[in-house]
């Protein structure tokens, strides 16, 4: 079970690093979806900023409350990014990639949880 959590989590934490950083340095394509998505651009480094610390609070373990936090952030997150694919009225395969981020972040929480009961 703790091999399935780090496994997940760490390419949960990989994407977040990555398109975190995308967003805080504005990369071309990610301020071409905000957009597109009828999102400001100066909304981007805040976003990206707090994919990075959720990365960071998910991936270490001392402060589980932070954790917990991290994790409701990111659904938070993610919905709204689903929500506005949906909203603007592309097609699926324009919100597969948020659909299956929120799947992923469901299933890192899942196994943390289970990996605490033990």
């Amino acid at each position: 079970m703790k091999i399935a959590y780090w496994i997940i989590t760490g390419l949960l934490a990989a994407f977040l690093v990555i398109t975190g950083i995308a967003d805080m340095i504005k990369l071309p394509e990610a301020v071409v979806v905000f957009r597109h998505l009828g999102y400001p651009e100066y909304l981007l480094p805040f976003i990206g900023t707090a994919k990075v610390l959720a990365a960071i609070a998910i991936v270490f373990p001392r402060f589980p409350g932070l954790k917990e936090w991290a994790y409701a952030g990111l659904v938070f997150d993610i919905l709204g990014a689903l929500y506005s694919h949906i909203a603007v009225g592309d097609l699926f395969a324009a919100w597969i990639i948020p659909a299956a981020a929120l799947a992923v972040v469901a299933a890192s929480y899942f196994l943390y949880q289970k990996t605490q009961q033990t």
